[in-house]
């Protein structure tokens, strides 16, 4: 079965470009040049990955990002020409699973839209089972989160780093084995990354669910 990529961007160089390459990888592309098209696009045509540029004409790709995820969790890569460090954490915070800073490679983009599809179908078929945190219960097969009885929506890599964390309880995760384990990424990057995604966990399943090792990573704490 073919997958489908939606790109977001307003430059026809670069769509065009990152449309042509992920075409080449086997993918089925849409395409699409601004935030309203993009949210309308993402909905209508239920894509498995978005690839999406933060500056867009009529709003940008922080609220396309926040909108498409409010409606149904899936896989974003975002693309930013800011080197400021905030905006790559705004990003993820919203929820997005990974970033490009702009120049790219477009063998990079590749590899990063490959690896956030794996990370997905690995749990699809894999697993079939619930995990039950206290009053947080994790259901691996359908891919739901529910706490006190009301469903937690939470991004693709957030369930993921929930569900790694989860199967290693109390065991001590370095931030760097969590971006390789969990993102895919055996050379590593800013360790930022890993902690945006545990700050959005804990803003939605509660601040003492997770415990920070101070100069190492996170462990997850096994309610009594």
């Amino acid at each position: 079965m073919t997958r489908r990529v939606l790109v977001v961007e307003d430059d026809p160089t670069i769509a065009d470009s990152v449309a042509a390459r992920l075409r080449a990888e086997g993918f089925e592309v849409l395409v699409a040049h601004d935030g309203p098209s993009g949210v309308e696009r993402a909905l209508a045509e239920g894509p498995d990955l978005v690839v999406l540029d933060v500056m867009l004409p009529g709003f940008d790709g922080l609220e396309v990002c926040r909108r498409v995820q409010a409606h149904r969790a899936v896989p974003v890569l975002m693309l930013t020409a800011r080197g400021e460090e905030t905006d790559l954490l705004v990003g993820l915070a919203v929820g997005a699973d990974d970033y490009l800073t702009k120049p790219f490679s477009l063998r990079e983009l590749a590899a990063r839209v490959h690896a956030l599809l794996r990370r997905v179908d690995r749990e699809r078929e894999s697993r079939s089972n619930r995990i039950v945190l206290g009053d947080v219960e994790v259901d691996l097969g359908e891919r739901r989160v529910v706490r006190g009885g009301v469903e937690v929506h939470l991004t693709p890599t957030e369930f993921q780093l929930l569900v790694h964390l989860a199967e290693r309880p109390r065991a001590v995760q370095s931030r760097e084995r969590l971006l390789s384990e969990v993102w895919d990424w055996p050379e590593g990057t800013s360790t930022r990354t890993v902690d945006s995604h545990v700050k959005a966990l804990r803003r939605k399943l509660g601040g003492g669910l997770i415990r920070t090792v101070h100069s190492v990573g996170y462990a997850l704490e096994v309610p009594r």
